[in-house]
């Protein structure tokens, strides 16, 4: 998958998420942070916005990682950045998996 493509699919559950909420959804695009931006984007609701990204998108996200937010220097990720990240966090799943086959 294309970082443009899981971007598109990223903004479209972020969106539904706080829509569902009842919170306020700021117009996204690629270079807002949810992590600084949405209102009540937190620990509670990251899991659950990674877990329906990875349904949408047909693949499998660790619980342990958190796409919002760089682990080394703890900042939060833009929608570009997380789209980046995930497509990277896919492709290595995909070559460990096709080195273990």
């Amino acid at each position: 998958m294309d970082p443009a493509t899981l971007k598109e699919k990223l903004i479209a559950v972020l969106s539904q998420i706080q829509a569902d909420s009842g919170l306020e959804c700021p117009a996204l695009s690629g270079a807002i942070k949810p992590v600084e931006t949405l209102p009540k984007f937190d620990s509670k609701v990251w899991p659950v916005a990674t877990t329906i990204l990875a349904i949408e998108i047909g693949a499998t996200i660790p619980n342990d990682v958190n796409i919002f937010v760089d682990e080394t220097t703890k900042l939060p990720r833009s929608i570009d950045e997380t789209a980046i990240f995930v497509c990277d966090l896919l492709k290595k799943q995909s070559e460990k998996e096709a080195a273990a086959a």
